[in-house]
């Protein structure tokens, strides 16, 4: 692979100013440019782009400007001998703040509080509302980057940590991990559920009405993986059901949520814009590791994050 070219296409702009990314970029000795959809591409193009577009399989390389990269078709970039990366690995304190900050929004009410600052209502949450994160069990599903940050947060919180994941391997901060298949009783005694898998075959429709069920009636759900993780149908049925107490959702099954769509009226469920990354330095963070792989490439090294 010789990288001539990084074509960093404008639909980036979902994330970041694709013309930051590029000026970020620049300095490698290699020509760079924003693109549109009239762009074409060559073997000799790298491709920084948000979603994907068919062109972009003439391209030598195209990078995700997110960690998930469930958009695009592996099998065609494989079957096409485009290299694709992601960019997992630099989320590990945007989310897992805005973690903390659903779980502490929960707790001490802050939600609330805001809903009636903008009614101008004093008026305060019953006694036994508030309660403090530190002696709390939170089960954090899924330990790769954005996990393993939320988990060192909680842990530092004075949180009682379990995890689940496919590999038992310890994990710092987290006092017991368990497996795929024992999600069920992870989750059973923890205040808070925080989704933070990937969506695959195996994770779609993960929380279930049956898992909800089993979640304390005082629990909270929290989802910065991806919308479909969670059936939504049951996850509406167990609000109405006061099966849990309330969710925060970063994640949506259709995005943008509709304005129509019950969610946006329920004071126990936060609802942010996919947003949980969002970042004034993500450009730099983006181009940082593109950086990393056009040198890589330059040395005959295998590009890191490759998932195709």
């Amino acid at each position: 692979m010789d990288i001539a070219r990084i074509a960093v296409h404008d639909s980036v702009a979902a994330a970041c100013p694709p013309e930051g990314v590029a000026e970020s970029l620049r300095g490698l000795d290699r020509a760079v440019e924003v693109v549109g959809d009239d762009a074409s591409f060559d073997a000799r193009d790298c491709v920084v782009t948000f979603s994907p577009r068919d062109a972009f399989l003439d391209a030598a390389w195209v990078h995700g400007v997110r960690a998930g990269y469930d958009a695009f078709d592996v099998a065609a970039y494989e079957a096409a001998g485009t290299a694709l990366t992601n960019s997992t690995g630099i989320h590990g304190d945007t989310v897992p703040e805005t973690v903390v900050g659903f779980m502490t929004a929960f707790a001490r009410r802050i939600h609330v509080y805001r809903d009636r600052q903008r009614e101008r209502e004093w008026r305060q949450e019953p006694y036994d509302a508030a309660f403090t994160l530190s002696g709390e069990r939170v089960c954090v599903v899924g330990l790769g980057t954005i996990g393993r940050g939320v988990a060192e947060r909680a842990d530092a919180l004075g949180m009682d940590v379990v995890g689940v994941r496919r590999s038992a391997d310890p994990v710092d901060g987290v006092e017991r991990v368990y497996a795929p298949d024992d999600l069920h009783t992870a989750a059973a005694d923890a205040r808070f559920v925080v989704l933070c898998c990937p969506l695959t075959e195996e994770t779609e429709g993960l929380v279930d009405g049956a898992l909800l069920a089993e979640m304390r009636s005082d629990a909270y759900l929290v989802n910065v993986a991806r919308g479909p993780v969670v059936d939504e149908d049951a996850f509406l049925d167990a609000l109405d059901a006061d099966e849990i107490a309330g969710a925060a959702l970063d994640a949506h099954w259709e995005e943008p949520l509709p304005s129509d769509h019950s969610l946006w009226d329920r004071e126990s469920v936060l609802v942010t814009p996919h947003v949980a990354a969002a970042t004034n330095r993500y450009h730099e963070d983006v181009a940082a590791l593109v950086r990393e792989n056009v040198e890589r490439v330059a040395r005959g090294d295998p590009l890191t994050n490759r998932v195709a």
